[in-house]
């Protein structure tokens, strides 16, 4: 697991039935390329996040695979359309095999 990495999301906690709403994501990752070199010369391996997803009550919302061309801490907007209150489920997965996750609330009325 690499070392300091924190999801952040920011949902609307309310919106009507059938709202477009903003979602916002940031993940604090230092996204290692493979190719630098550390003080005595050796290459660092890769060590990025390769694809984030979310989800709203099982059904995909958005899922996006990365290269390590993405920069450091990757930022994601994105638009969804709210049918009805339920979780919003986050998901980074990192190339160690780590997975991060997330969990957002929105209530609809």
């Amino acid at each position: 697991m690499a070392i300091g990495v924190k999801p952040r999301v920011k949902v609307p906690k309310t919106a009507s039935a059938g709202d477009v709403i903003t979602i916002k994501t940031l993940i604090s990752h230092k996204m290692e390329s493979g190719q630098r070199k550390d003080k005595e010369g050796n290459r660092i391996p890769q060590s990025i996040i390769n694809t984030f997803s979310c989800d709203f009550k099982g059904q995909n919302v958005i899922t996006v695979s990365l290269s390590g061309a993405i920069s450091t801490n990757p930022y994601f907007q994105f638009k969804a359309i709210v049918p009805e209150s339920g979780d919003f489920e986050f998901t980074w997965n990192d190339d160690d095999g780590s997975v991060y996750t997330e969990t957002k609330t929105i209530s609809v009325g």
